[in-house]
């Protein structure tokens, strides 16, 4: 039986073979400080690593999905990185920024698909952090913004590059710019999001029965799936036709073809192995 972590600023939980990775700071918006940085990582790596985790969905506690990085943490970079040297302190910013990078391309690394569940503001990085899951779904009180711009920044930990995938370059080029704020309407006409619920708890009624019909779903199938899915979206075509032939011509001959297989001539609910 796996024990799911613990952590300062998220809550994970594990049922059904959906794990739920929550972010845990209400009181502060859910602002991302230095512990959740890390700690996203460490959860989403768990995820990756946990065989009964077949899927993941995201979401936050209280008024906001996220805030986007912690104010504070900002206003402490200056000392984290101070040197006398200033190639060494430099060395030592791009390395932290790479650092954060990683930790929301850890969404990605992982190899379970991961749901984002997005209620109220999702602000800065947040637009950074659900870039990064495999789907977007909110509630009709929603509302996002790239907020970098406002700030005197340029938004550096994923936005810009994920964003103009998903939502093509004008609009993501229109909302980096000026950072205004757009409401849930706006972000499934777009397709940020793949659907809007009328409320909080159809939202999570919602996820969850995705996250279900994903979970009942070959795990080495679907561990598949997202790995081309991500090769294709970052290579051209003959290059992905390649690599799904030889990850085929690796993978395919598994129980699961033909549990799915059987299942399907005797009309019977397929069981799969984690």
């Amino acid at each position: 039986m796996n024990t799911t972590p613990s952590f300062e600023t998220l809550i994970v939980t594990l049922e059904d073979h959906i794990a739920t990775v929550r972010l845990n700071r209400p009181e502060k918006a859910n602002a991302m400080n230095a512990a959740m940085w890390q700690e996203i990582r460490q959860a989403f790596t768990w995820v990756d690593e946990t065989p009964d985790a077949r899927v993941a969905v995201l979401a936050g506690e209280g008024k906001y999905f996220t805030a986007g990085i912690d104010l504070q943490m900002m206003m402490g970079l200056g000392s984290e990185i101070a040197d006398d040297c200033e190639g060494r302190m430099r060395e030592k910013l791009r390395r932290l920024i790479l650092d954060l990078q990683d930790t929301l391309t850890s969404l990605e690394r992982c190899r379970k698909p991961v749901l984002a569940a997005i209620g109220g503001g999702c602000i800065g990085g947040g637009i950074d952090l659900i870039t990064c899951a495999d789907m977007r779904y909110c509630s009709g009180d929603a509302f996002f913004t790239i907020k970098e711009i406002d700030i005197g920044m340029v938004a550096d930990v994923g936005t810009l590059q994920r964003l103009p995938k998903l939502v093509g370059q004008g609009i993501a080029r229109e909302l980096a710019y000026t950072g205004r704020r757009f409401d849930a309407a706006e972000a499934q006409s777009m397709g940020l999001v793949n659907r809007v619920f009328e409320s909080r708890e159809a939202l999570h009624a919602g996820v969850q029965q995705m996250a279900a019909s994903i979970a009942a779903k070959s795990p080495l199938s679907i561990r598949g799936t997202k790995e081309m899915l991500n090769y294709a979206r970052d290579h051209n075509v003959a290059d992905s036709l390649n690599y799904i032939a030889t990850w085929n011509a690796a993978m395919l001959q598994s129980k699961d073809l033909m549990e799915a297989m059987s299942s399907n001539m005797t009309k019977k609910v397929p069981s799969f192995k984690d």
